[in-house]
Protein backbone atom coordinates (compact mmCIF):
# COMPACT_ATOMS: atom_id res chain seq x y z
CA UNK A 1 0.00 0.00 0.00
CA UNK A 2 1.42 3.34 -1.00
CA UNK A 3 1.73 6.12 1.49
CA UNK A 4 -0.69 8.96 0.86
CA UNK A 5 0.59 12.39 1.69
CA UNK A 6 -1.74 14.83 3.40
CA UNK A 7 0.62 17.77 3.28
CA UNK A 8 -1.52 20.90 3.03
CA UNK A 9 0.72 22.45 0.38
CA UNK A 10 0.45 19.35 -1.83
CA UNK A 11 -3.31 19.16 -1.35
CA UNK A 12 -3.71 22.85 -2.14
CA UNK A 13 -1.61 22.43 -5.29
CA UNK A 14 -3.75 19.51 -6.42
CA UNK A 15 -6.95 21.43 -5.71
CA UNK A 16 -5.67 24.45 -7.63
CA UNK A 17 -4.77 22.28 -10.62
CA UNK A 18 -8.21 20.66 -10.53
CA UNK A 19 -9.89 24.06 -10.31
CA UNK A 20 -7.92 25.39 -13.27
CA UNK A 21 -8.79 22.25 -15.24
CA UNK A 22 -12.45 22.75 -14.42
CA UNK A 23 -12.36 26.39 -15.58
CA UNK A 24 -10.68 25.32 -18.83
CA UNK A 25 -13.25 22.56 -19.32
CA UNK A 26 -16.17 24.97 -18.89
CA UNK A 27 -14.55 27.44 -21.28
CA UNK A 28 -14.15 24.68 -23.86
CA UNK A 29 -17.82 23.81 -23.36
CA UNK A 30 -18.82 27.43 -23.90
CA UNK A 31 -16.80 27.61 -27.12
CA UNK A 32 -18.30 24.33 -28.33
CA UNK A 33 -21.85 25.58 -27.67
CA UNK A 34 -21.40 28.67 -29.84
CA UNK A 35 -22.84 28.49 -33.34
CA UNK A 36 -20.36 27.58 -36.08
CA UNK A 37 -19.36 30.51 -38.30
CA UNK A 38 -20.72 28.82 -41.43
CA UNK A 39 -24.14 28.37 -39.80
CA UNK A 40 -24.67 32.12 -39.68
CA UNK A 41 -23.12 32.79 -43.06
CA UNK A 42 -24.65 30.07 -45.24
CA UNK A 43 -28.43 30.08 -44.97
CA UNK A 44 -30.91 28.94 -47.56
CA UNK A 45 -34.48 30.12 -47.82
CA UNK A 46 -37.12 31.08 -50.34
CA UNK A 47 -37.43 34.69 -49.16
CA UNK A 48 -36.10 37.30 -46.78
CA UNK A 49 -38.26 36.20 -43.86
CA UNK A 50 -37.04 32.64 -44.28
CA UNK A 51 -33.43 33.85 -44.32
CA UNK A 52 -33.99 35.86 -41.14
CA UNK A 53 -35.66 32.95 -39.37
CA UNK A 54 -32.79 30.65 -40.37
CA UNK A 55 -30.26 33.21 -39.21
CA UNK A 56 -32.06 33.71 -35.90
CA UNK A 57 -31.97 29.95 -35.30
CA UNK A 58 -28.29 29.82 -36.26
CA UNK A 59 -27.49 32.59 -33.77
CA UNK A 60 -28.75 30.56 -30.81
CA UNK A 61 -25.91 30.33 -28.27
CA UNK A 62 -27.34 27.21 -26.63
CA UNK A 63 -25.56 26.42 -23.38
CA UNK A 64 -22.61 28.74 -24.02
CA UNK A 65 -23.71 31.33 -21.46
CA UNK A 66 -24.26 28.71 -18.75
CA UNK A 67 -20.89 27.09 -19.44
CA UNK A 68 -19.23 30.51 -19.25
CA UNK A 69 -21.04 31.21 -15.98
CA UNK A 70 -19.69 27.97 -14.51
CA UNK A 71 -16.18 28.85 -15.70
CA UNK A 72 -16.44 32.29 -14.10
CA UNK A 73 -17.64 30.82 -10.79
CA UNK A 74 -14.68 28.47 -10.64
CA UNK A 75 -12.32 31.23 -11.71
CA UNK A 76 -13.58 33.63 -9.04
CA UNK A 77 -13.25 30.94 -6.38
CA UNK A 78 -9.69 30.20 -7.50
CA UNK A 79 -8.74 33.87 -7.62
CA UNK A 80 -10.14 34.63 -4.18
CA UNK A 81 -8.36 31.60 -2.76
CA UNK A 82 -5.20 32.76 -4.52
CA UNK A 83 -5.04 29.27 -6.01
CA UNK A 84 -3.74 30.23 -9.44
CA UNK A 85 -0.10 31.11 -9.92
CA UNK A 86 -0.83 32.79 -13.24
CA UNK A 87 -4.43 33.15 -14.30
CA UNK A 88 -4.14 36.02 -16.78
CA UNK A 89 -4.78 33.63 -19.68
CA UNK A 90 -7.97 32.38 -18.04
CA UNK A 91 -9.18 35.89 -17.32
CA UNK A 92 -8.48 36.96 -20.92
CA UNK A 93 -10.29 33.94 -22.33
CA UNK A 94 -13.29 34.52 -20.06
CA UNK A 95 -13.47 38.18 -21.12
CA UNK A 96 -13.21 37.31 -24.82
CA UNK A 97 -15.89 34.62 -24.62
CA UNK A 98 -18.18 36.86 -22.60
CA UNK A 99 -17.92 39.61 -25.22
CA UNK A 100 -18.47 37.14 -28.07
CA UNK A 101 -21.54 35.61 -26.44
CA UNK A 102 -22.97 39.09 -25.81
CA UNK A 103 -22.40 40.00 -29.48
CA UNK A 104 -24.07 36.81 -30.73
CA UNK A 105 -27.01 37.28 -28.36
CA UNK A 106 -27.41 40.92 -29.48
CA UNK A 107 -27.36 39.84 -33.15
CA UNK A 108 -29.95 37.14 -32.34
CA UNK A 109 -32.20 39.77 -30.80
CA UNK A 110 -31.69 42.21 -33.72
CA UNK A 111 -32.53 39.53 -36.28
CA UNK A 112 -35.60 38.55 -34.26
CA UNK A 113 -36.77 42.16 -34.17
CA UNK A 114 -36.29 42.52 -37.92
CA UNK A 115 -38.04 39.23 -38.66
CA UNK A 116 -40.96 40.41 -36.53
CA UNK A 117 -41.14 43.72 -38.40
CA UNK A 118 -40.99 42.50 -42.00
CA UNK A 119 -44.44 40.87 -42.37
CA UNK A 120 -46.20 44.02 -41.14
CA UNK A 121 -44.00 46.22 -43.29
CA UNK A 122 -44.72 44.09 -46.35
CA UNK A 123 -48.44 44.26 -45.65
CA UNK A 124 -48.31 48.05 -45.21
CA UNK A 125 -46.40 48.44 -48.47
CA UNK A 126 -48.96 46.27 -50.27
CA UNK A 127 -51.78 48.37 -48.81
CA UNK A 128 -50.00 51.57 -49.85
CA UNK A 129 -49.70 50.25 -53.41
CA UNK A 130 -53.46 49.79 -53.50
CA UNK A 131 -53.40 46.09 -52.82
CA UNK A 132 -51.73 45.34 -56.13
CA UNK A 133 -50.18 41.94 -56.60
CA UNK A 134 -46.45 41.99 -56.09
CA UNK A 135 -45.84 39.24 -58.59
CA UNK A 136 -44.76 36.84 -55.86
CA UNK A 137 -46.45 33.61 -54.93
CA UNK A 138 -48.21 34.32 -51.60
CA UNK A 139 -47.39 30.82 -50.38
CA UNK A 140 -43.68 31.70 -50.15
CA UNK A 141 -43.99 34.13 -47.24
CA UNK A 142 -42.20 31.88 -44.75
Amino acid sequence: MSQTTFDEEDLFGEAAAEMRSEVESHLAGARAALPPADAIWDVEAENTLGVLNSLRSALDTGDAAESLRQAKKQYVMGERADAFEDADDLEDEIDELEELIEDVEAAHEDVGDLAGTLPGLRSALQDAAGGEETGEDESQEE
